[in-house]
């Protein structure tokens, strides 16, 4: 993944996850930037919010185009506010939330686009076809028990693709890491 965070680095993004995430449920002021070398790294994050271990909320960025700091900020105040799977997280939930922070490798083409080519809790899977994608976390496949080829489908139908798109040469299937933090 490139450098790791440190123990600094990951008590940093949680707090401003946090921050971040109060500000937008509760009408505060944005939280300042955090310091650190590598909070201002650019790269791709996801905030996944949890209310009693059931998802409440992820939303994140993908490409490595902006700083870490920028990119945790935004998609916790998204994950709150923005997921549309969900109705906007209350002031009174915010105690209840556990909050985790997922900060992703840059996204590299699956060669081959096979199951085995896949490790179950290590890879994140993207799935492209023109103006459809569908991303899961490497979790997703742990917490679900899924195997490799079941991780494929469900991100499949998570890009609304059919469960065997992966196959078809035009859909592009991407693999990346995180290093997740929870709080």
């Amino acid at each position: 993944m490139g450098p790791d965070l440190d123990t600094a680095d990951r008590v940093a993004l949680l707090r401003l996850a946090w921050a971040a995430l109060r500000a937008a449920v509760e009408g505060g002021t944005e939280p300042p930037d955090p310091q650190g070398a590598a909070l201002r790294m650019r790269r791709g994050a996801f905030v996944t919010l949890r209310k009693r271990g059931t998802l409440r909320g992820c939303v994140g960025h993908v490409a490595a185009d902006r700083p870490l700091a920028d990119v945790v900020r935004e998609a916790a105040a998204a994950a709150a506010l923005e997921d549309a799977r969900f109705p906007p997280v209350a002031a009174v939930e915010v105690g209840e939330l556990e909050l985790e922070v997922s900060v992703l490798t840059p996204p590299r083409r699956l060669s081959p686009v096979h199951p085995t080519a896949l490790t179950i809790g290590r890879h994140g899977l993207l799935v492209r076809l023109g103006a459809s994608s569908g991303l899961l976390l490497p979790q997703v496949a742990v917490e679900h028990a899924l195997d490799a080829a079941a991780f494929l489908v469900a991100t499949c139908r998570k890009a609304g693709l059919q469960e065997d798109a992966w196959r078809h040469p035009d859909v592009e299937v991407l693999v990346f890491e995180t290093e997740t933090v929870i709080g």
